[in-house]
């Protein structure tokens, strides 16, 4: 990538544009967090409503706190042992932060991207950005700039591209905002790793009516071809053309096409190739798609959680 395209994109944010710019685990569609007409932008591109919060990333720990009313020692435990990288912490909101950032919460989910390009623009741009994923609402998330390119054409003005996200996977979102951790979403660090560091934490991963934090719609996650889980009873019949995304290898016949996410059952790899083989999956036009789940531990919750999700119409 040449150095222009970082102040390309400065440019671009810097009179209230959107630019899409690539993290270790998804791509991002981001703004400034403090223009709030810059921001709307985002809603709008994406179609997403208006009460499902975004992430603020920043360069470092100091200015993710920065954004935030207090900081509670189990926060500063949290960025030492994972910034940068795929955590996302939430914690009670800073004045300047707009509503529209927050969907009207007093919290704010703040994140510090370990990708060296969201870096190097975090650095240049010198503010904080807020964004979600850079795709439609509620689709498969884009893991690379094609991904991008395909989901929002030219309403974005410029792509950063990065290559294929090393993670492929969103962040893990904990809530500090109450005196018990609570994880919101199930993400590319393990609820395991962050009990290492913290010990026990509460559970909220569940749909709720008011988000509070991204990644917590029912429906979300999801091909346009429909998507079930792999059942006995579901198995193609003579005139269905079905896809198969399996966590592993597999012996199964009768499939139009099978996307196997790991050759060695690694859910490292699995969580990395989850998005594209869904997206390869869903252009083949197939009737349906029916899915494997992981093991129920580690990685294993995250690609469970993208996958139930995608399953629910």
């Amino acid at each position: 990538m040449e150095p222009s395209s970082i102040e390309d994109a400065v440019a671009l944010l810097r009179i209230g544009n959107v630019v899409a710019f690539p993290t270790e685990t998804v791509y991002g569609l981001g703004a400034i967090a403090y223009n709030e007409r810059a921001v709307a932008r985002i809603f709008e591109i994406k179609d997403r409503p208006r009460f499902d919060p975004l992430i603020v990333h920043t360069e470092n720990a100091q200015l993710a706190f920065d954004l935030c009313e207090r900081t509670p020692p189990m926060a500063t435990r949290l960025a030492n042992a994972f910034w940068p990288g795929p955590l996302t912490l939430v914690l009670p909101k800073h004045s300047s932060i707009p509503d529209i950032v927050t969907a009207g919460l007093p919290s704010v989910a703040v994140r510090v991207p370990a990708h060296p390009i969201a870096q190097r623009l975090l650095a240049a741009i010198a503010a904080p950005l807020a964004a979600p994923s850079a795709n439609r609402f509620g689709r498969i998330s884009p893991t690379s700039a094609a991904h991008v390119r395909n989901d929002l054409g030219t309403d974005v003005p410029l792509v950063l591209d990065g290559g294929s996200c090393t993670l492929g996977i969103e962040s893990t979102i904990l809530s500090l905002f109450d005196e018990r951790p609570r994880l919101l979403r199930y993400g590319s660090i393990s609820l395991e790793d962050i009990r290492a560091v913290i010990g026990e934490v509460d559970l909220s991963v569940n749909a709720f009516a008011r988000p509070e934090s991204p990644g917590q719609m029912p429906s979300h996650y999801a091909p346009i071809t429909r998507l079930e889980p792999l059942r006995d009873h579901l198995r193609p019949g003579d005139s269905e053309r079905v896809g198969l995304l399996a966590i592993g290898p597999t012996s199964a016949t009768g499939y139009s096409a099978i996307e196997v996410l790991s050759p060695t059952n690694d859910l490292k790899e699995a969580a990395c190739n989850l998005f594209a083989a869904l997206r390869r999956l869903d252009e083949r036009k197939l009737d349906r798609i029916v899915c494997e789940f992981a093991p129920p531990h580690g990685l294993g919750n995250a690609i469970n959680d993208r996958l139930w999700r995608g399953c629910q119409r």
